[in-house]
């Protein structure tokens, strides 16, 4: 950057903050800060400039330090604003690009520190900290997809989602990564081969430390400066967009790091922050938690999760750890923990921000989704706040990952003796909203890959993992998959190297991708398979008992019956043949889709595209129909339309 002459703050008036403004911030309920603090690039009396604000209300002096005047704490001092704690000023001659911070002189202890901008929109690279004054202006081009979101992100449709990390997905063959604009077309084009609907990306907001996965956040306004700028994000967007794939933005307002540059104790104060540890201080993640009872720190916050949805156009907020938000004796001992006002363990604050906060972004966008990673029983996390939920519109569904892979780690012959495993969630299934997810946690910190938790010799693990899969796409619920996963990596994510791209030269690893593609494929396609996702009628058990096999069967329908889709799947290497199952109607019912086909690396056991209802009674259904289960294999079957019922 070149150095700009140096500026002084401009006597007079100028400000973006109306009374309004101030009534709002104060009151808790701004969802726009981002509008009116910062630093906005401005004409003032025919003088161009950047206008700073920044709320430090135990600040004794604050100025602006930066490129533009020698870092020099006395060149650029900003004025209070009125009583609101906010200091502002138009600094004459700063322009775009001009690095920055904040000096901030407390009425504390002499204290004194030089602070990022916490509502900077673009940050330098770390490990440097300054913020840069930068604009927002870009043309987006993705307005029909925007005019048909609605009906992409509804409950009743197919949502498919493939978690990545932009910083290891791919890299060049020196091992950079690859930039925003290098990432575009490369990841539109896979996401849509794949016929995943949505991409979800971990944090993309600035953080300093690379190791956190961009969980440390410490630029809630920025998207990190690794990859590129503000519009290059955009550009990301846009094209995926423009590729008609949705846009999932893992946002995390649970916690924030120490970095002494970034938000705790801002002005001397814990201002962003609990000041008594038992409530400010998250031991699992050595961080800060925000304090949710102060009104301006609400309102920082909620402006942060609209600011991503409107100007980064956003179809969803993926909210980070909110179980941690929601107890407040998470991760701590007796006595360690303040209890709420009624002696309760409820964060009754947390609560309060995350139903307002899902209010403001359904109210703002109505086409969006926001789902909660909350890992307890939780009552009403993916039910409206006018129901006495929480709002959110989905939930993960941790029980049912936790359940689902603890069975497929267990030897073939020992799962018997585990079948509830694979039964338990359809006692619950529709208690939410829920998107199932075999997520980054799965796969890192000595968990070993998906394909590695699998027992048996290879070509049983590449079964069991094809296997998994398919019974993931077949349960009633959303699908999240985390990067890798879908070509039997087989070692764990690393976040400083690229997916092993390599692996997919090789068949069996060619095969589950292309059982993923065909998957969502079908999902897609299908109306049974995703239409009642979240509703009790798209599920029927034909039998969940057959433990001595480790055989389930169930159906799976949308709003018509036309459709009913069988599916059985075998847990054991043992194929089996002439296995009868009741369905609900005569005639054919084809084979749509099989894991053990060899297309996919199996080995080929199947029904020969489709087999005869006899007029039989069987699981208490007027039909049966004789199957070849295959070995560690799942079988798709749909009927024909009723003729013959």
């Amino acid at each position: 950057m070149t150095a700009h002459p140096i500026p002084r703050s401009e006597p007079g008036d100028v400000s973006l903050l109306t009374a309004d403004d101030l009534y709002l911030f104060n009151e808790g309920t701004h969802t726009h800060l981002y509008e009116k603090l910062g630093a906005h690039l401005m004409s003032v009396s025919g003088r161009e400039g950047a206008y700073f604000a920044v709320w430090a209300p135990e600040a004794e002096r604050v100025s602006v330090i930066g490129d533009f005047n020698d870092w020099d704490p006395a060149a650029a001092v900003l004025r209070p604003k009125e009583l609101s704690g906010i200091w502002e000023g138009f600094l004459a001659g700063v322009k775009r690009g001009a690095l920055y911070k904040f000096h901030i002189v407390s009425r504390h202890r002499g204290y004194r520190a030089d602070k990022s901008d916490p509502f900077a929109f673009f940050d330098e690279p770390p490990p440097r900290t300054a913020a840069i004054v930068w604009d927002l202006a870009y043309e987006w081009g993705d307005a029909s997809y925007l005019e048909e979101r609605g009906a992409r992100n509804a409950r009743q449709a197919p949502m498919s989602i493939y978690e990545m990390h932009l910083g290891s997905w791919m890299r060049t063959p020196d091992g950079r990564w690859l930039s925003y604009r290098d990432l575009a077309p490369r990841l539109a084009d896979y996401i849509r081969r794949l016929n995943f609907t949505h991409v979800e990306f971990l944090p993309v907001m600035e953080h300093p430390f690379g190791g956190s996965w961009g969980y440390q956040v410490t630029g809630y306004f920025a998207p990190t400066s690794r990859f590129g700028t503000p519009q290059e994000f955009m550009e990301l967007v846009d094209t995926l967009h423009q590729a008609g794939i949705g846009v999932i933005l893992d946002w995390v307002p649970s916690h924030f790091p120490n970095d002494p540059h970034g938000l705790g104790f801002f002005d001397g104060t814990h201002l962003y922050e609990h000041a008594d540890p038992r409530r400010g201080f998250h031991p699992d993640w050595n961080s800060l938690i925000f304090n949710y009872g102060r009104s301006q720190v609400r309102s920082f916050l909620l402006s942060s999760a609209m600011y991503w949805l409107s100007t980064y156009h956003a179809d969803g907020l993926r909210v980070d750890a909110v179980a941690s938000m929601l107890y407040l004796d998470y991760s701590r001992k007796p006595g360690e923990w303040i209890p709420n006002k009624y002696g309760g363990r409820e964060n009754l604050e947390a609560i309060s921000f995350i139903r307002r906060m899902n209010e403001e972004a359904y109210r703002e966008h109505p086409d969006v989704q926001t789902t909660a990673e909350e890992s307890t029983a939780w009552p009403g996390v993916s039910r409206p706040v006018y129901l006495g939920g929480l709002g959110f519109g989905y939930k993960w569904d941790m029980g049912w990952m936790h359940d689902t892979l603890r069975y497929f780690q267990t030897d073939p012959i020992y799962r018997k003796y585990h079948h509830t495993d694979l039964t338990f969630r359809q006692l619950y299934a529709n208690t939410e909203n829920f998107v199932l997810p075999i997520s980054h946690d799965e796969v890192v910190h000595e968990k070993g890959s998906l394909y590695g938790k699998m027992p048996g010799d290879e070509w049983q693990k590449f079964a069991n993992l094809r296997l998994l899969l398919g019974s993931m796409w077949a349960q009633p619920g959303k699908k999240l998959l985390f990067m890798g996963c879908e070509i039997g990596q087989v070692r764990e994510w690393n976040h400083d190297s690229s997916v092993d791209w390599h692996l997919v030269e090789q068949p069996m690893h060619e095969g589950v991708r292309r059982w993923v593609e065909d998957l969502n494929r079908f999902y897609r396609d299908e109306p049974g398979m995703h239409e009642l996702d979240c509703e009790p009628s798209g599920f029927e058990w034909v039998d969940a008992n057959d433990s001595e096999a480790s055989v389930i069967s169930f159906l799976r329908r949308g709003y018509s019956t036309d459709g009913w889709i069988l599916v059985a799947a075998n847990h054991t290497p043992v194929p089996r043949s002439n296995y009868q199952i009741g369905v609900p109607r005569g005639g054919m019912w084809h084979e749509v889709m099989n894991s053990d086909a060899e297309l996919y690396g199996g080995s080929g056991w199947g029904n020969l595209g489709g087999v005869e209802a006899s007029p039989l009674p069987k699981h208490g259904r007027p039909f049966l129909i004789t199957l070849a289960l295959p070995p560690l294999g799942i079988v798709f079957l749909k009927s024909s339309p009723a003729r013959s019922d």
